[in-house]
């Protein structure tokens, strides 16, 4: 029996067919446009969807279900996206809507950090844990909880939000309406603030070559290639950056001490030169740092295949 997993994006629509162990056999994508009707979107998706069953020989008899990870706030009981900002969806019945375009009778969804949350946990870099907190460092900051197996989502499907814990009252000002909001500080959009606001104070920093002398060309690589370089104004955005995530990730570790803590996102290509030091602050100041048992900060491996795993584990695992 197989599996469709999609990835629904504000940029692309990524979907998977996934075998009962999780491998995906088949993968493909198509532009979102998420600015059109969003019925323009479903029937994008549902095309993709028979596409890469036709490639495999596959009808929908070999299609146990359809799960989606899709951004925003997702009942997975009753299919309905109550909120999205992303893709401005608000009660869209997208489990129904797919059932009816695609012609499958079911449909599940859950939040795509979720999903992510539950791939890794799965396959990933958190496979074999009994509990995981999946943190994707992107143009937000995404958070996926993960408890023997189960997606931890709250009461009201609205749980795991923890871009949005405050680490600096008052601070700066976030999407969600809030000041100091950890996204704010550690999304690679944080970054590239923190990042621009250095080139405009320290005029003879490296930083403006790498940016091709100009504000918009700096990007999430440009202040640690500055360091790299030596650059101190670069030097210190990296600082700051990382002071500001093991802030974050500190927090995450006292509420829940994860036996593992998986995190993604393109700043991640950074590697060790950004999870050492960010190990090394969580392990001295987090507040079990006595304990023989710590919590281990992994870098995730799935990448973008990770919302389609999970998406098509949604009732596999989840």
């Amino acid at each position: 029996m197989y599996y469709l997993g999609i990835d629904l994006g504000g940029t692309n629509i990524a979907a998977g067919i996934v075998d009962e162990n999780l491998n995906i056999v088949a993968k493909g994508s198509v532009p979102t446009l998420a600015k059109r009707p969003l019925d323009d979107v479903m029937t994008d998706m549902a095309s993709l969807c028979r596409k890469l069953m036709a490639d495999e020989g596959l009808t929908l008899a070999d299609i146990a279900y359809a799960g989606i990870a899709s951004p925003g706030t997702c009942n997975s009981e009753t299919g309905v996206v109550e909120f999205s900002n992303n893709l401005v969806m608000h009660n869209y019945p997208i489990a129904a809507v797919l059932s009816q375009k695609l012609g499958i009778e079911k449909v599940y969804i859950d939040n795509d950090a979720n999903a992510a949350a539950l791939a890794e946990s799965l396959v990933g870099a958190a496979k074999g844990a009994s509990s995981a907190v999946m943190v994707t460092l992107g143009t937000g900051v995404g958070g996926g909880i993960v408890i023997d197996g189960k997606i931890l989502s709250g009461f009201n499907h609205a749980g795991a939000e923890i871009g949005h814990i405050v680490i600096e009252r008052g601070g700066r000002p976030c999407t969600c309406g809030r000041r100091g909001c950890w996204e704010a500080y550690s999304s690679a959009t944080g970054l590239v603030n923190m990042t621009r606001e250095a080139m405009e104070e320290h005029k003879d920093s490296l930083m403006w070559e790498l940016s091709g002398w100009t504000l918009e060309g700096a990007g999430g690589k440009t202040a640690f290639q500055a360091k790299r370089k030596g650059d101190a104004a670069g030097t210190a955005v990296v600082d700051m950056y990382t002071a500001y995530l093991a802030e974050g990730l500190t927090n995450i570790v006292n509420i829940f001490q994860p036996e593992v803590v998986c995190i993604g996102g393109g700043i991640c290509n950074e590697g060790e030169y950004l999870l050492a030091p960010v190990r090394d602050i969580v392990r001295k100041t987090n507040f079990a740092h006595n304990s023989a048992h710590q919590t281990e900060i992994r870098r995730a491996e799935l990448g973008n295949d990770a919302g389609i795993i999970g998406a098509a584990a949604l009732r596999i695992k989840g």
